[in-house]
């Protein structure tokens, strides 16, 4: 069991930023939030994410999204014709599949929750739910390519099976229809370089994605797996060079992909480019700070967004009111981070009502296969699959531009809707211009 600790609360700046990514860590962690006094009408969330470390910055809307939710809940929620008050536990994974595991041991077992919560890339989201799955305790989590988390743990088509673990995010088909939509924008030669790591994530893409792009009429140039955190990417970029790609796409650790960028730029590869595709970097405007001029163009999936046309009951906020509310409150710019945790918990409200009962974690199972909610990031049903365990959210097209206005650098444009119709587009898609 370890001691608490509070969550990251300041706003970001460029150094901090830099201290974030190179894996500085906060002390750790299990950290109780109750507004109300204690009694057995109590429905007890636990949420574990790495909030240090590599994978910390997608804590970092942490701090104001728990309080904002626990404001929003304070006179608690009605659960069949009851009033149930809402207890909020938190633990840093600080970036460790190991830890993950046994932090979520810890809570399950010192703690009790009715569920739990998790996000953030399979790093985070696997070891997690596989710790609930053994300690029968519901589990919801997002973030994550749903097939590295389905397959990822020897989930098998057409069964459920998973009992208490259940994800919804974006996948294979999503990125497709992404990139097909988006890349067609724009003329290019259809040479697509791919830098996929050695990880869950890569071996998902590479299982999956990568053939699709290829069948859809994509030209791959796959220069073989590499380790997070490696510090040299000349041999990928050499091989990008002499291939001719005008695009490439990449899903780094955040911390790797300003190295595989600055090399790019340096050894010419940026200045060959029309399209410079990331995803689980590039997430965030504090990495295109860091970066400078070279973040300007720069081209992401949007899976939450405060032009989303949705809000979140957890927090009573619409997406475009959590987003300036976490910027009036912090003086940081909106994350994406901000908008999918709060869907977790939209989710888990959700589950808790249509349950009838949280408390009883059979009832919750029960429920989970059948649980569709109205969340931050849009319609989350869990009836429609793709897996029994698994929902899938949509993927819109973003850009990094420089901020005309306002007091941040950098804003993330909407830029192509082709696997979310139901968003409205921000700004025209346009290729790199670098000289």
């Amino acid at each position: 069991m370890h001691k608490p600790s509070s969550l990251i609360s300041a706003p970001i700046s460029r150094r901090s930023f830099s201290r974030l990514i190179a894996g500085s860590a906060l002390a750790a962690p299990l950290i109780g939030t109750r507004a109300f006094g204690q009694d057995a009408g109590v429905f007890k969330i636990g949420y574990i994410g790495p909030q240090s470390g590599p994978l910390g910055i997608f804590g970092m809307a942490d701090q104001y999204l728990i309080d904002t939710i626990r404001a929003n809940l304070a006179g608690g929620i009605e659960v069949g014709g009851k009033m149930m008050q809402v207890e909020i536990i938190t633990a840093d994974t600080q970036s460790d599949p190991v830890r993950a595991s046994q932090i979520t041991r810890d809570m399950i077992n010192s703690e009790a929750p009715d569920l739990i919560l998790t996000h953030s890339a399979p790093e985070t989201v696997n070891p997690v739910s596989d710790a609930c799955e053994a300690g029968a305790t519901p589990c919801l989590s997002t973030v994550a390519p749903w097939e590295a988390f389905y397959f990822g743990r020897g989930g098998k088509p057409g069964e459920q099976s998973f009992k208490w673990t259940f994800h919804y995010s974006f996948g294979t088909g999503n990125f497709l229809n992404l990139y097909n939509g988006q890349w067609s924008l724009l003329d290019t030669n259809k040479k697509v370089g791919t830098l996929v790591p050695s990880d869950a994530d890569g071996n998902a893409i590479r299982a999956g994605l990568l053939p699709a792009m290829a069948e859809a009429g994509w030209e791959i140039v796959d220069a073989g797996p590499y380790e997070n955190m490696s510090q040299d990417f000349t041999p990928q970029i050499d091989a990008f060079k002499d291939a001719g790609v005008e695009i490439v796409v990449c899903f780094p650790f955040p911390p790797d992909f300003p190295v595989f960028w600055r090399q790019a730029a340096q050894r010419g590869l940026a200045q060959q480019l029309k399209i410079m595709q990331m995803a689980k970097a590039g997430l965030f405007a504090a990495e295109m700070e860091a970066l400078g001029d070279l973040g300007q163009g720069l081209c992401t999936g949007v899976y939450w967004h405060p032009a989303f046309p949705f809000s979140s009951t957890s927090t009573g906020l619409s997406n475009a009111d959590l987003g300036k509310g976490y910027e009036a409150a912090t003086g940081a710019q909106w994350a994406q981070a901000l908008g999918a945790s709060a869907s977790l918990f939209d989710a888990a409200i959700a589950l808790a009502q249509q349950s009838g009962n949280p408390k009883d974690k059979e009832s919750m199972a029960a429920t989970l296969p059948k649980l569709k909610a109205e969340t931050a990031i849009g319609t989350v049903d869990f009836t429609t699959g793709p897996m029994a365990n698994c929902a899938v959210s949509g993927l819109a097209g973003g850009q990094w531009n420089k901020a005309a206005e306002g007091p941040f650098q950098f804003q993330l444009d909407l830029v192509s809707n082709a696997d979310f119709p139901g968003v409205n587009l921000t700004s025209e898609f346009k290729p790199l211009a670098f000289g």
